[in-house]
């Protein structure tokens, strides 16, 4: 990385002097003998570090000490000072200042202190980075540069900072919460709260009440008023996961939620107003739903105003490799570990595999992969079995179709059947044979009528 160094001093030769010595020794540095120069530099492309003498017309290093330390990315700044000012150069350090050197200045000295600030700024930048990985802020949560991902920024950066809903829909393990929360994150409620919701995971007896809230006595076991998740998240984002999960009756009051911007709590004739944004999620086909009579049409078209589709990321394998750095980082920060990085014949088993279970899946396997190699670099042997294993490729067969054609249908359904009986009927075996999520899996099992031998085998959250 090249830091950016400026050195101000109202003696331009001096500031030259020490510009041409730091260039000799690799450095980026400029000078000016004007401290206002570089403020109007430090706002709009901020240095990494301001070597300035102390005393100067007009304004002091002291005075510019202050006004760079007040900026959003203030650089780190260095005290020239004369034998006679060191009560200056004390000041100076009680205000943050890096360093002070005397004058006339020893070299070594100076090219010393440098080295330690920009290790120092680096380490800081570091920290910030993997910190804000932890974090998942905005559209740092989402890693890529794939064409369709630049797309999926774009729309939110567009997006974000409007009230309307948007439907995210995609495979499990895609990053539909990860979307969401960066739309909020961009939008004009980011100080407001961020309430996620899986609508899967709470039994469809208590969602209503859990989500509009509920007054005394609305149902045994009710002995006080209690606020929902969206009375309390008034002013915020509700992300609603697997919203097809809904019972009819809740979605009718989502409904007239997201049109009149007011709501019932369970057991009161009272309407409150409410303002939040919805954001939902599905990884199944709405449209499927609605046909089956289990999903409102008019909250369906309610919901879509901004659909944002995430790919699988067997649709994106050129993101793979920035997915496993980032993932890295994340996890050696994490476990306090220092693996170095992932080798090549590791990184080339990770590009084959079909990854059904998406990113989530890519991110557990770089996490038990950090946690257990005994070296600092994780090898292929670190990797689990499904993903050691190389896929058949489908391209290998022999395969020519008849002239009068096949049954599509009933070859799809005898492939799921084999699929099965290979996996003795458990329903993630199959799904990963197949390279398709559970959740795909299985709707395609309930499409074809086929028997499964445990519906226990579903991965947590799945």
């Amino acid at each position: 990385m090249q830091y950016k160094i400026v050195v101000v001093d109202d003696e331009i030769r001096q500031a030259e002097i020490i510009v041409r010595i730091l260039s000799d020794h690799g450095y980026s540095a400029k000078c000016t003998n004007k401290p206002h120069e570089v403020i109007e530099i430090a706002k709009s492309n901020p240095p990494d570090l301001v070597i300035t003498d102390q005393a100067m017309p007009g304004m002091d290093g002291i005075k510019l000490l202050e006004t760079l330390s007040s900026l959003q990315s203030p650089p780190l700044v260095v005290i020239l000072t004369g034998y006679g000012t060191i009560s200056k150069a004390v000041e100076a350090m009680k205000k943050k200042a890096f360093d002070y050197i005397t004058k006339p200045i020893d070299m070594d000295r100076l090219l010393l202190i440098v080295k330690n600030a920009l290790e120092l700024k680096r380490l800081d930048k570091e920290n910030r980075e993997l910190r804000a990985i932890i974090r998942g802020e905005g559209l740092d949560s989402i890693i890529g540069s794939s064409g369709i991902i630049e797309d999926i920024k774009k729309t939110i950066r567009k997006i974000a900072p409007t009230n309307s809903t948007v439907l995210i829909t995609g495979e499990s393990g895609t990053g539909k919460e990860l979307v969401a929360r960066a739309v909020h994150d961009l939008s004009l409620r980011k100080d407001a709260q961020f309430s996620a919701v899986n609508c899967a995971a709470i039994p469809e007896t208590l969602i209503e009440s859990e989500l509009f809230g509920y007054e005394k006595g609305a149902f045994t076991g009710a002995v006080s008023s209690k606020q929902g998740i969206i009375g309390a998240g008034n002013g915020g984002t509700i992300f609603l996961d697997e919203i097809s999960e809904l019972s009819l009756a809740v979605q009718a009051k989502l409904l007239r939620l997201i049109q009149n911007k007011e709501m019932k709590q369970l057991g009161s004739s009272d309407v409150v107003p409410v303002d939040v944004r919805i954001i939902a999620a599905t990884n199944k086909s709405i449209e499927t739903e609605i046909k089956k009579g289990r999903f409102r049409e008019d909250l369906y078209y309610r919901l879509n105003v901004i659909p944002i589709q995430l790919p699988s990321l067997r649709d994106r394998k050129t993101d793979i490799p920035i997915l496993i750095e980032h993932f890295l980082k994340k996890y050696n920060y994490i476990h306090s570990k220092h693996i170095q990085k992932i080798n090549d014949d590791a990184v080339a088993l990770l590009l084959k595999y079909n990854w059904p279970g998406n990113v989530r899946q890519l991110e557990s396997v770089i996490e038990r992969a950090i946690l257990l190699t005994e070296g600092n670099v994780v090898s292929k042997d670190d990797l689990p079995l499904e993903v050691r294993t190389t896929p058949i490729d489908i391209n290998k067969y022999e395969f020519e179709l008849p002239e009068n054609g096949i049954n599509f249908y009933e070859l799809e359904k005898e492939i799921l059947i084999k699929a099965m009986k290979k996996s003795d009927g458990v329903i993630a075996k199959a799904a990963n044979l197949l390279g398709m999520s559970y959740r795909t899996l299985q709707y395609r099992l309930e499409k074809f009528g086929i028997n499964r031998k445990s519906e226990q085998d579903e991965p947590a959250g799945g």
